[in-house]
């Protein structure tokens, strides 16, 4: 399920509007948010509860659903019991019907011997959860946390959600600029995944966030051509004295349109629940991709589109016609390319497809596109061919 727009991290519900559903639904609604990340586990244990163990989330996610937003749940991990963290991961989201996972990953999992867990972990959560979107969020620059194992992690992930946090300085611009960069490094990270950053809506040790900041975040954001960005926390900036960080994201302008979240059977191939631009540019895909015309495809993206496999980002029309050479001549000659699934709203949307070649089969495509203009301007493409 693709993301698009606005959303806000929550870490302690009773402090967010007293977690009263009904209230934060209005809130989230009245600020145009696309998306909230409740938290929803910590470690093994399950994460939301109130002091009579009243479970306070699910009627949060209930109400946002309502409104159209989508509801993400992270939970913050160790790696010292990857298999327990796994089923506390898995039966939070299956009870909560989240519509994605966030795996919070930080100073713990730099430890020795992490690696294996990650490992662990991901493979536990993948079996169970293959088809709930998963991202990644942790540190901003990877380059200064080189023991964390971010290609385990990035590989069974299909978003990167990482911390920008400014602390004790006021250009999130110039760091957005250098995360998305720095996790465009396949060598440094292992798996490029389409970036969804989380910025400073806080204060810590005498420094605090400010309202230019995080419109000056968010507009960076929006000029990397990255699909959505989050705040975190919900409960500092709506806290005494700080509504001005809310209120700064709440007036930032980045349109979404509220609809419950329609995702199509897999089943024939079709445009699905999708219309206008996406569903015109899909079949347009489709037709182009199993005619091999390679000059149709690149004409579906804006000259300066992005184009993400997990080995590599370009963004060029030559490098992007380069990917469907090869693609249909080499990878995958001559195959009969069907889309399975479909969803999302206009400019963002997900679709799922197959392939069947002389060289191999793939069952398990995977993409998500951003539009401009009713072009491509971002695509992220994940497949394996057996």
């Amino acid at each position: 399920m693709a993301l698009t727009g606005k959303g806000f991290f929550t870490w302690q519900l009773k402090n967010c509007e007293g977690a009263n559903a009904e209230a934060i639904a209005n809130k989230a609604q009245a600020a145009n948010l696309s998306h909230a990340v409740v938290k929803v586990a910590d470690t093994t244990f399950a994460y939301g509860y109130d002091s009579q163990n009243n479970d306070i989330t699910a009627p949060v996610v209930r109400a946002l659903h309502n409104r159209g937003m989508q509801v993400w749940g992270w939970h913050y991990v160790k790696g010292n019991d990857p298999a327990g963290e796994a089923r506390a991961a898995v039966q939070r989201c299956q009870q909560l019907a989240v519509d994605g996972y966030v795996i919070d990953a930080e100073a713990e999992y730099k430890e020795s011997g992490k690696s294996a867990a990650a490992r662990t972990f991901m493979s536990a959560l993948r079996a169970s959860l293959p088809n709930l979107p998963i991202a990644l969020s942790s540190y901003r620059y990877p380059s200064y946390h080189t023991t964390l194992p971010w290609r385990e992690f990035l590989e069974k992930c299909d978003l990167n959600m990482p911390q920008v946090y400014w602390e004790q300085a006021h250009n999130p611009d110039t760091q957005l600029a250098r995360t998305v960069q720095e996790f465009a490094n396949t060598s440094l990270v292992g798996y490029a995944r389409p970036v969804i950053p989380t910025g400073s809506a806080y204060g810590t040790g005498g420094w605090r966030a400010t309202p230019d900041d995080l419109r000056l975040f968010f507009s960076k954001a929006q000029s990397l051509g990255l699909s959505a960005a989050n705040a975190y926390s919900w409960d500092w900036a709506t806290s005494a004295g700080n509504t001005d960080l809310w209120d700064a994201v709440a007036n930032y302008s980045w349109p979404f349109i509220p609809s419950a979240p329609i995702i199509t059977p897999p089943t024939g191939s079709a445009t699905g629940a999708l219309s206008g631009a996406a569903a015109d540019l899909l079949t347009r895909y489709f037709s182009a991709l199993n005619n091999g015309d390679v000059d149709a495809l690149v004409a579906l993206y804006q000259p300066n589109a992005a184009h993400v496999t997990a080995q590599r980002t370009v963004v060029s029309s030559s490098a992007i016609r380069d990917y469907y050479n090869d693609l249909l001549t080499n990878r995958l000659p001559s195959a009969n390319f069907v889309m399975r699934s479909s969803s999302g709203h206009d400019p963002t949307c997900m679709f799922t497809w197959t392939a069947n070649s002389s060289n191999g089969l793939v069952n398990d495509g995977s993409d998500t596109v951003g539009l401009r203009d009713g072009l491509i301007q971002y695509h992220y493409t994940r497949f394996t061919v057996a």
